[in-house]
């Protein structure tokens, strides 16, 4: 009589089950997927063109015909950027000016999230404090506001602080000029925290624990640890979201509207609305513009396509 252990060993031909993120690749790189997303790639494409194409014909042309018409009688003309960049703010142009805004608008925008949302993502994962979960909970919460709701709570906290039973708590921001940025920043950071903290969150909470376990064993603080273990990590998902904010942020005209304060701080988008003309009728200015305020959201896209392909799929599936 004999005891011992039976090691079971598997037959060199025996198929392995495919896994649920190999099932997932197989179908997204299928013939029928990469047809499908060519066609959907093509269509998506069409108004972008015709924007383009528009924007270089005369404005007789744009006003008396479709844009499809240029392959079969092109006439070309630079006037429209011309006068859209170039002329003056009083008349039909000046978008030079107004794209600079958006620029100063923009990035700070999009770096002061980035650097909250990074660092309370950290804490809401990789530390214990009591009622983290509660926090987080309501953090999530948070995303069904409806940004119009926070527009006058905020704008009065601008203009008059705030006040308790008749004492200043805090001051008015007296803001007046190029300052009045300053409250444009605080007010796209502010309605990004949610959104941010929770992608950034879900990615961070995916990462492997022994990472940052060994780093506390040699000695890591907490800083050191996400300076050095965690940012590196998420730099996806930090593109991914940079990505999310700035197209928001680029393309906005309400919260610019309200807080810029005035013309001369006004990003493009309001300066988009006013080239339609009172009858809307200035196509030959709009599309001008129009295509020229795409073109740094659009190469911020290709630049960081990789990262934001992989930012969106990290930690979607499991295998």
């Amino acid at each position: 009589m004999s005891t011992g252990t039976e090691t079971i060993v598997a037959a060199p031909d025996a198929e392995v089950p495919p896994t649920v993120a190999g099932r997932v690749r197989k179908k997204l790189t299928s013939r029928t997927a990469s047809a499908v997303s060519l066609v959907i790639a093509l269509l998506w494409t069409v108004p972008t063109l015709g924007v383009l194409i528009s924007s270089i014909r005369p404005e007789n042309e744009i006003k008396s015909n479709g844009w499809w018409n240029f392959f079969s009688n092109p006439q070309f003309t630079l006037d429209n950027y011309n006068q859209v960049l170039f002329g003056s703010r009083s008349a039909s142009g000046g978008l030079a000016g107004y794209f600079v805004n958006s620029l100063v608008i923009t990035i700070p925008s999009v770096l002061f999230p980035l650097a909250f949302c990074a660092l309370a993502a950290y804490a809401l994962a990789w530390t214990r404090f009591r009622g983290r979960d509660w926090v987080y909970i309501g953090i999530f919460a948070l995303q069904i506001v409806p940004l119009q709701m926070a527009l006058i709570p905020l704008l009065s906290f601008f203009n008059y602080g705030v006040s308790l039973g008749g004492v200043q708590l805090l001051p008015a921001w007296d803001l007046d000029g190029p300052a009045k940025f300053i409250t444009v920043w605080f007010a796209h950071t502010c309605f990004a925290l949610p959104l941010g903290i929770f992608l950034l969150h879900n990615f961070m909470a995916e990462l492997p624990g022994d990472l940052v376990e060994a780093a506390r064993v040699d000695g890591a603080t907490h800083a050191k640890i996400f300076r050095s273990v965690i940012l590196p990590l998420i730099v996806p998902a930090l593109a991914s979201f940079a990505i999310f904010q700035f197209l928001w942020v680029w393309n906005d005209l309400l919260v610019a509207l309200i807080f810029a304060g005035g013309p001369k701080n006004a990003p493009l988008t309001v300066r988009l609305a006013e080239l339609a003309g009172n009858r809307g009728n200035e196509w030959q200015r709009l599309t001008a513009a129009a295509f020229v305020s795409i073109i740094v959201p659009l190469t911020v896209f290709l630049s960081l396509q990789r990262y934001f392909v992989r930012g969106l799929l990290a930690g979607s599936v499991k295998g």
